[in-house]
């Protein structure tokens, strides 16, 4: 006769385990290495690479590097090398996330001597790279004004783990009829800890005050 009883599986191990001994290990090289290091997450489109061109070319002590992820070419890592970072390029296929590992093998392509500033350019993508940790010290989410102020409600777990949000695309807010009041209610219901900064890669706005945040000692870790 057929064992029909039930059996109860124990799962002793994270299922993340690996990758979170991957981001340990990565935390205490990127502090030995005096780096501050941020982890920068969104949607396609919503202008990474642009802001980051921007940060490139205004950072008080050049230059950064960036470890930019992305499903195919390297186009990116290329525009970032001539705005002045040092930039390597990930290409993750049809992986839709960074992990601890890649972020790992890929930094140690960077020559970080005379750096204190390096971001991951995190694959575009508001649900699978939420859950990794890279050994970052912030993370900083970007919602552009072209995707609706409605974003942070439909993917509360990335946002609700940022340190900052960035508003972008700032310049086209009247355009797109971005409504910013509700678009802050929204962030404040998921992401109330977070730095909210409204910028434009385009015009600049706002840039300033976001580089002085980055520029400020991170605390804890998180």
């Amino acid at each position: 006769m057929c064992d029909t009883g039930a059996r109860r599986l124990v799962l002793q191990q994270r299922l993340l385990s690996h990758n979170d001994a991957h981001a340990a290990r990565n935390r205490q090289q990127f502090e030995q290495r005096g780096l501050r290091v941020v982890n920068l997450l969104s949607a396609p489109g919503s202008g990474k690479t642009s802001l980051l061109e921007r940060l490139a070319q205004h950072w008080p002590r050049p230059p950064i590097g960036v470890v930019v992820g992305d499903l195919a070419t390297d186009r990116d890592a290329t525009r970032l090398q001539q705005a002045g970072a040092r930039a390597v390029q990930i290409r993750t296929g049809d992986r839709c996330h960074l992990d601890a590992a890649v972020v790992e093998r890929a930094v140690a392509q960077i020559d970080t001597d005379e750096m204190d500033l390096l971001v991951i350019e995190n694959v575009g993508n508001l649900v699978c790279p939420s859950a990794f940790d890279l050994g970052e010290q912030r993370r900083v989410a970007v919602l552009a004004v072209t995707e609706g102020e409605d974003k942070p409600l439909k993917y509360p777990a990335l946002f609700g783990s940022a340190d900052a949000v960035l508003i972008n695309k700032n310049d086209l807010a009247a355009v797109v009829g971005f409504d910013r009041a509700a678009a802050r209610r929204h962030l404040q219901a998921v992401a109330p800890r977070a730095v909210v900064f409204e910028v434009s890669a385009i015009s600049g706005e706002g840039l300033a005050a976001w580089i002085d945040w980055l520029d400020q000692p991170c605390g804890p870790d998180r």
